[in-house]
């Protein structure tokens, strides 16, 4: 494969020659041209992805061989040289849409540095065209956005195990779209015509998620006055997702065994036994072998729900996914705003891929919500972005790789978030993706209420 194609224009012999010497070491295929006709000429034959042009040049300047450029290619670069540099020519060719403009004599180092920069940023304008053009494929094919490996390989697997009626565990931190995986698992399912219905096991006590499950029986209690079906009868045919499974009380972890083992249940208050024909997906963000070995989880449990595991992957693992997602957000909030949002700022794209994004997806869903209510125009910028990513040298806020534990870390990330939000729990709960009781019991155990 040949590298970049690099067009130079100069009307001085000599420094035409040496610039593509210099180029040439580097790896970049050249054409060199004396005047800015000849240059014209070239764009009009065909496309470069970097063009450097000397700015005066008879009888066709450089400024003319810009604005042909970006009028024939718009995504391809413009370095304008010049060995009379001003203030208003300068303003010009950038207002005119150059990437640089470079005063004689220059140094190699920055020629090279340069250059590799602005073919990088067209690089990357190309890049976000083509993952438009994904998101526009994609349309309804897949709830699961991404075309890394590690998203490949994860719905690869999904479609394996979907046809099959086994029990499946997923794992992975807040945000990075377990339920989203099983909803895919439902999908591609034989059950895809029946409910598919979740519950948060760490949104309710006992006696709550025994009623959310398994329903009552008129005057099972209090305020009973009518029989009640559980989200176990509700899905009848189709599947269950049972959210965040790890922080299931432990006796309700008995009744769910005896359901898996038996498709059998019980209604609160009832005394004869219902068959269930469900599918039981799991999904939690905790290291349930560790539970099982801490002994808040039953080991008979795990291995029950444990017949295929599948780990959702950070956003930080899977950076080539990030502006996928965001282009696909961008899309999906502008429509349910009524705008119509284009495009992101350079500046905010290379924000974004060097965040590593502790909340995961749904933290750049929410950024790019934020962004996209106080955008204005049609493109997001800088000053649309959370205060945090702003801050120069201030990317993340996470994990100090090998000296936080995962508990300390989480601790760290709650209190970041209740600063963030000035001590709004139930704004707090919901940037974290998780619920206000859920929230408060993690406050609790870091003894932070």
């Amino acid at each position: 494969m040949r590298g970049p194609r690099i067009l130079i224009a100069d009307d001085e012999r000599i420094a035409r020659e040496n610039l593509e010497h210099v180029l040439r070491k580097e790896g970049f295929d050249t054409t060199c041209v004396e005047n800015g006709e000849s240059a014209i000429r070239e764009l009009e034959r065909e496309e470069f992805d970097l063009v450097m042009t000397d700015l005066c040049m008879q009888p066709v300047d450089g400024m003319q061989v810009l604005e042909r450029a970006r009028e024939l290619y718009p995504d391809t670069e413009v370095i304008v040289i010049t060995g009379y540099a001003t203030v208003n020519s300068a303003v010009e060719a950038m207002q005119k849409g150059a990437y640089h403009y470079l005063p004689k004599p220059y140094k190699i180092e920055e020629v090279r540095a340069l250059v590799r920069k602005a073919l990088e940023k067209r690089s990357l304008r190309q890049e976000v065209t083509a993952l438009r053009r994904q998101i526009r494929d994609l349309g309804e094919s897949s709830l699961l956005i991404g075309k890394s490996a590690e998203m490949e390989a994860l719905k690869r697997t999904i479609e394996q195990v979907a046809p099959t009626d086994c029990n499946v565990l997923i794992l992975g931190e807040t945000g990075t779209g377990k339920e989203l995986a099983a909803r895919m698992i439902h999908r591609l399912s034989p059950r895809r015509d029946n409910r598919f219905l979740a519950v948060n096991c760490g949104a309710f006590n006992e006696e709550l998620l025994a009623n959310e499950l398994f329903g009552h029986e008129r005057e099972a209690f209090t305020g009973a006055r009518g029989v009640k079906k559980g989200l176990l009868e509700a899905a009848e045919g189709g599947t269950v997702l049972l959210d965040e499974i790890g922080d299931m009380p432990p006796p309700m972890q008995v009744k769910l065994l005896r359901v898996l083992q038996e498709r059998k249940f019980l209604r609160v208050g009832g005394t004869e036994e219902i068959p269930v024909d469900i599918r039981v997906l799991a999904a939690t963000n905790k290291d349930l072998k560790h539970e099982v070995e801490m002994g808040s989880f039953r080991r008979d449990l795990f291995y029950r729900i444990n017949v295929i595991t599948l780990h959702v992957p950070r956003l930080a693992d899977r950076k080539d996914d990030i502006l996928l997602l965001s282009f696909h957000f961008l899309e999906k909030i502008s429509r349910a705003q009524g705008k119509k949002i284009e495009a992101m700022s350079d500046r905010v794209t290379e924000i974004l891929l060097s965040y590593e994004f502790p909340g995961n997806v749904r933290e750049l869903e929410n950024i790019l919500e934020r962004a996209v209510t106080l955008a204005r125009g049609t493109t997001i910028e800088v000053e649309h972005l959370p205060s945090d990513l702003r801050r120069p040298g201030l990317r993340v806020h996470g994990p100090r790789r090998g000296y936080l534990s995962l508990e300390e870390n989480e601790r760290e990330y709650i209190a970041w978030i209740l600063r963030e939000v000035k001590d709004n729990k139930t704004r707090a709960a919901e940037v974290l993706g998780i619920d206000r009781v859920s929230l408060w019991r993690k406050l609790k155990r870091y003894r932070m209420e």
